[in-house]
């Protein structure tokens, strides 16, 4: 049997377990293990998972990642995240279509304290799908706007998928938490006008808010401030250089916890469950890594990215063709599969060919998070619409889906623009730490 073949059998089966729903890093780690053991050794398995294990575990940079959990987790049980909503539904609540628009711009400001696109959507989806009920919005505005807006945890830094992808690809976590911020804003920004337009084109499915006096605006922006104290100094730390992402993922889990504590919102309970949820995701996530590393050298041993890479070159297309050839892979990945394995899945593949083509690993690394992001609200599978589900038993799924259409197809055009307009990931990594 040729390296080719047990490479491909290695995938088929690794998407099977995956379409089985075995958890992601056990189905990844039993192929790369396996395949590993059939085309080298079982001494060269067992050697690679003891070597890489200590390897994945003892990387310092990886403390990014319980660091930042936390800090969303007690953001969560401290209920920062109702004053994020709060200060957005005051500034704009009250034009038509603005209890939508809050929630998006409530899901970005959460999405700068988490990292996660889920705890995004659940957390807003709490606090706002009751409050645009309660005005009569459509039920598929509201729950696409909380859906879609929760995707934003994973592009707006920090990141837990930046995180993987620099591990997976040796790229800087600090150079993709900069390429992330302006996508992050064009994306979010991009919601709010299309919640805009669909309300003014049909007021129904969205009317106007109650108005807010200044001194509200102003208690909303005094209730955020902790908030934006912590996105400030963490966010802002990295960026102009004061803090490494490591130095600030602490400063912010501990500015947190002491916020949090002086507004009497977070108990011992309230804190261990946090810290209990952050070491569950951590677990799952160093899981993944690990996996990962035992899949990559099997895929390397049966020459199947070589193969893919030679024949994607081979292709009559140009550079932006196989681009946008491996995209539409994720589209349609993201359709069945969960983002973090289809990292790992398709990095040691389709990495080499994007930097063999002359292309910025930092820019193609956005790009591959924003198609993740589709995934999330992509049936049948979007993880997103099924967190929004669980909030609004009562909106149909179908309904919710097509709430999350229109804002697809906007993620859609904001890939096409940040294709045709690079700078827009490229300028602050460049200007920043260049």
């Amino acid at each position: 049997m040729s390296t080719e073949l047990v490479g491909a059998l290695g995938i088929l089966a690794l998407l099977a377990l995956l379409v089985l729903r075995i958890p992601v890093a056990f189905a990844i780690f039993v192929v790369g293990f396996g395949g590993i053991t059939v085309l080298d050794s079982l001494n060269s398995a067992l050697s690679l998972l003891a070597s890489e294990t200590f390897t994945i575990a003892s990387n310092a940079e990886l403390i990014v990642i319980p660091l930042f959990i936390l800090m969303g987790n007690i953001a969560t049980e401290a209920g920062m995240s109702r004053k994020l909503y709060d200060a957005a539904y005051a500034l704009i609540g009250s034009v038509r279509g603005g209890l939508a628009s809050a929630t998006v711009v409530g899901c970005a400001g959460f999405a700068a304290l988490c990292g996660s696109s889920v705890a995004s959507a659940l957390t807003m989806g709490r606090v706002s799908l009751s409050e645009m009920e309660r005005f009569n919005y459509s039920a598929k505005l509201s729950t696409g706007s909380v859906a879609a807006g929760g995707t934003l945890g994973i592009l707006i830094p920090p990141s837990t998928g930046f995180v993987i992808y620099a591990i997976l690809t040796q790229q800087s976590i600090g150079r993709l938490f900069l390429a992330g911020v302006l996508p992050g804003i064009m994306l979010c920004l991009l919601f709010v006008l299309l919640i805009m337009l669909l309300a003014t084109i049909k007021p129904v499915l969205a009317p106007s808010g109650p108005k807010t006096s200044w001194r509200e605006k102003q208690q909303g922006l005094l209730g955020a401030t902790p908030i934006l104290i912590i996105i400030l100094l963490t966010i802002g730390g990295i960026y102009s250089g004061i803090f490494s992402p490591v130095e600030a993922a602490a400063v912010g889990a501990g500015l947190t916890i002491l916020f949090g504590a002086a507004m009497r919102k977070l108990t011992l309970a309230s804190f261990w469950r946090a810290a209990q949820s952050s070491i569950t995701t951590t677990a799952t996530v160093m899981l993944i890594l690990i996996a990962a590393h035992m899949l990559n050298p099997f895929l390397a041993l049966s020459h199947i990215p070589q193969a893919l890479g030679d024949f994607l070159m081979a292709l009559d297309i140009g550079p932006y063709g196989v681009l946008l050839l491996i995209l539409a892979c994720y589209l349609v990945l993201g359709c069945f599969l969960e983002g973090f394995a289809m990292l790992v899945l398709t990095m040691p593949i389709f990495f080499p060919v994007i930097t063999q083509l002359g292309f910025d690993p930092i820019w193609f690394g956005v790009l591959v998070v924003l198609t993740l992001e589709m995934g999330l609200i992509s049936p049948p599978v979007g993880v997103n619409v099924f967190i929004v589900k669980s909030v609004a038993p009562n909106v149909p799924l179908r309904d919710i889906f097509k709430g999350v259409m229109p804002f697809w197809l906007v993620m859609i055009a904001a890939i096409g623009l940040l294709i045709v307009f690079p700078d827009i990931v490229l300028f602050l990594p460049d200007t920043m730490m260049d």
